[in-house]
């Protein structure tokens, strides 16, 4: 079965974490608005799996996964499924459900990245908003920002199992994840990062033994990869940076 993947096909966003474990697991994916129109696919393809009037539990927005005829929506809830089948998660349901809840945190961490540069409304243009991103994007990397970077450090000097990975002993759908939340803040906030990351040597580890696993490796250097850009979550507008 090849799945199939309704998102944006212009952004990393918020599909990069699902294409990132489709692409860790080898998984036979279709990543549906970027191919033909005029083949059923394309950016109208997306947009029609989000239309309640056909489909009657319809993803408020994208990304939403198929799997035959299973649609999922949210970030976490299609990461939660794909897991297993993937073998990016663990067998035990109470670690399936910490791996969750981590997942979850991050998805949290996520939108405030988003709100620092569109603190007061997804609606106005980021020049229309932009003395309160300021004021947003200085409390974010002064309290908001170390606040979860030390949050994840612990988690990985809690779990006692070898690989030094947030769950268990292997790699999870969750690593891949804090990998491309590095990432972006390394592209969103360079000056930050480049402060705060030699405080935070297990994250700045995990996020190099990420990205050197081979199938990762190969992904990050294809034309698959979206490079980040200033109309996804991860901005870089350097008066935000400090």
């Amino acid at each position: 079965m090849v799945y199939e993947l309704y998102y944006w096909s212009t952004i990393q966003g918020r599909g990069e974490f699902i294409r990132l474990a489709l692409e860790e697991a080898g998984a036979e994916y279709r990543d549906i608005a970027r191919l033909p129109e005029h083949k059923g696919q394309g950016v109208p393809a997306m947009l029609a799996c989000l239309d309640g009037d056909s489909t009657p539990q319809a993803a408020y927005a994208p990304p939403v996964l198929r799997d035959g005829d299973l649609l999922i929506g949210q970030t976490p809830n299609i990461l939660f499924y794909l897991g297993r089948r993937l073998g990016l998660a663990p067998r035990a349901e109470s670690g399936r459900l910490w791996l969750n809840q981590l997942q979850l945190t991050m998805a949290d961490w996520l939108t405030e990245v988003h709100d620092t540069h569109h603190p007061l409304s997804m609606n106005q243009y980021y020049e229309e908003q932009k003395q309160a991103a300021m004021l947003r994007s200085a409390d974010f990397r002064a309290t908001r920002l170390p606040k979860f970077l030390d949050y994840f450090t612990q988690v990985l000097l809690n779990n006692r199992s070898r690989g030094q990975y947030l769950v268990g002993a292997r790699l999870t759908y969750g690593d891949l994840s804090l990998f491309q939340m590095l990432a972006g803040l390394h592209y969103a906030f360079p000056q930050a990062m480049a402060r705060l990351a030699p405080g935070y040597p297990a994250l700045s580890e995990l996020h190099d033994t990420v990205a050197a696993r081979p199938n990762i490796a190969r992904y990050l250097k294809s034309k698959r990869r979206i490079p980040f850009n200033e109309e996804g979550i991860f901005r870089h507008y350097p008066e935000l940076d400090g």
